[in-house]
């Protein structure tokens, strides 16, 4: 059995450590035999983009007996050796202003001029990476390759504060201008970054990149699709059945995609997963949010608050080809960035309309999100909340109503602190939402059927949930609501059990003022 490379994003080490590779070659092959010379790719973060860097760099090398026995071996590909100039944005401390900045890019220029054999000269940072391109061309008379992994990262990490934000930007746009003026002088350029900031900044510069973020061609150039996972993974996946005991190999991988898949990049109808939650689940055995922990969306939900962005109507977002191109400190939209970032994916797209719709992509992510979400808006104690998620999910698997609302909803909504209730119905709507979707559980709100809209309504095996609910109100009249509308008429064949329940809320004491359920 083939070890993992978890954690590991240097090409050479793992092939050389013959340590387990899905082989993405092919897909290299297309990108630098097409004509074209300079390209970005977007992605999230740990998706694999320094290790696609990483390859790249041995490559163009000329490495050829690491690539032994991968697609590339088979093609035309003439393996020339070039000078190489790659840089790591990501390293580097770039909220302690320009010096900080100007300090990481000058160690990354240093560490691939020594790589190279040359002396780093010039004044500015830009004249210094000018000159490293012409040094290494008529050294070694083949034009140079220049790849930048997580160009965007001196951005992001500063993006809450406008003034460096605009700083770093000026200066980073000076800096990768020199790749289109030194055309000539290159072979290949390559950046990957997790954003694309728009035409009004960086990417002005470098209008002759050709972005692959979109191209269904390349959508699964990162990330493992269906197919890699149950052929590269084999032996892994027959001994997580054993070792996690389940009833069949067809229930694990149920399992897996349904934790780890989902993400989409492309119109293509082609889903991925998550190579670093994959690879950790492997290791440990467990079905544990691993990509989701490895950073924190904090900015990301502070985005959603500045904005006013309702908390339900994330899922099944619809944006546009433009949307994802409007990235710039004052043009910040939450909902492309949640997709950039890993947050949302495409589940749809529309070609007349050339519209994306999308959502969450699997469990992980949703149950994950929710949690973030419930520490922003609800602010429970971690005991109150911990005792709540273990009992809830009983309760619902079950049709266990009662203990769902008096020992469930009521004491746990009494525990909201004061100053964070609204009064407003969708306020209590978001809350229940949320805590559903903590439980990972299939819940909608705001569903528009023909004759009206269901607040919320989730699903459980045996089960089907449609709660009404009333600021204004009784929870009798919510009841009729959903009789008169006959909101669970859809749901009336699907061998489940149909519950309704009607609440009606209290704002002064922020809870539940009373509720009524029936079949």
């Amino acid at each position: 059995m083939q070890l993992l490379p978890t954690g590991r994003q240097v090409f050479e080490h793992i092939r050389n450590e013959k340590l387990l590779y899905v082989d993405k070659t092919d897909l290299i092959y297309k990108l630098i035999t097409q004509g074209k010379t300079q390209f970005f790719l977007s992605r999230p973060r740990r998706f694999g983009k320094t290790l696609l860097c990483s390859t790249l760099t041995a490559l163009f090398q000329g490495k050829r007996e690491l690539f032994e026995g991968l697609a590339i071996d088979k093609t035309d590909w003439q393996w020339e050796s070039h000078p190489v100039i790659r840089l790591d944005m990501s390293q580097g401390d770039f909220d302690e202003g320009f010096a900080a900045l100007e300090d990481a890019i000058n160690t990354q220029l240093m560490k691939s001029a020594k790589s190279l054999g040359l002396e780093l000269a010039g004044e500015t940072l830009s004249t210094k990476f000018l000159n490293l391109i012409l040094a290494a061309f008529e050294k070694y008379g083949k034009p140079t390759v220049v790849i930048i992994d997580e160009y965007d990262c001196p951005l992001l990490s500063v993006i809450s504060n406008k003034k460096a934000f605009e700083k770093n930007r000026d200066v980073l746009r000076d800096f990768y201008k020199i790749i289109k003026g030194s055309e000539e002088y290159l072979r290949f350029a390559f950046l990957t970054g997790i954003t694309k900031f728009a035409q009004v900044s960086i990417f002005s510069a470098l209008n002759n990149l050709t972005d692959i973020t979109l191209d269904p061609e390349f959508a699964d150039i990162l990330g493992i699709t269906q197919e890699e996972l149950e052929r590269d993974f084999a032996e892994w996946i027959d001994l997580g059945v054993e070792e996690l005991e389940f009833e069949n190999k067809g229930a694990y991988l149920d399992k897996l995609k349904n934790f780890y898949n989902g993400y989409r990049f492309t119109k293509k109808e082609l889903t991925v997963y998550n190579p670093f939650g994959l690879l950790k689940h492997f290791d440990s055995k467990e079905f544990m949010p691993y990509w989701f922990e490895s950073g924190s969306p904090g900015y990301l939900i502070k985005l959603l608050d500045e904005q006013k962005i309702d908390i339900l109507n994330i899922e099944k977002s619809g944006v546009s080809y433009s949307d994802f191109k409007r990235y710039d400190s004052e043009n910040m939209d939450a909902v492309p960035i949640l997709y950039q970032s890993g947050y949302l994916t495409i589940v749809d797209y529309n070609e007349e309309f050339e519209e994306f719709t999308l959502d969450y992509p699997n469990t992980e992510v949703r149950t994950a999100f929710a949690n973030e979400l419930s520490v922003k808006y609800l602010k429970i104690p971690r005991s109150e909340k911990n005792a709540f998620m273990v009992a809830m999910p009983r309760w619902l698997y079950t049709g266990d109503v009662e203990s769902v609302m008096e020992k469930g909803f009521i004491p746990f909504m009494a525990e909201i602190p004061y100053n964070l209730a609204i009064k407003k119905e969708k306020y209590f709507q978001t809350i229940f939402h949320i805590i559903f979707r903590m439980f990972g559980f299939k819940c909608r709100s705001e569903i528009a059927i023909t004759t009206g809209r269901i607040d919320t309504l989730l699903e459980t095996p045996k089960f089907v949930y449609c709660f009404e609910f009333k600021l204004d109100g009784t929870a009798a009249e919510a009841l009729e609501q959903i009789d008169s509308k006959e909101y669970l008429t859809p749901w009336k064949g699907s061998g489940k059990t149909l519950i309704k329940i009607g609440a009606s809320f209290d704002f002064e004491k922020r809870s539940i003022a009373e509720w009524k359920s029936m079949p």
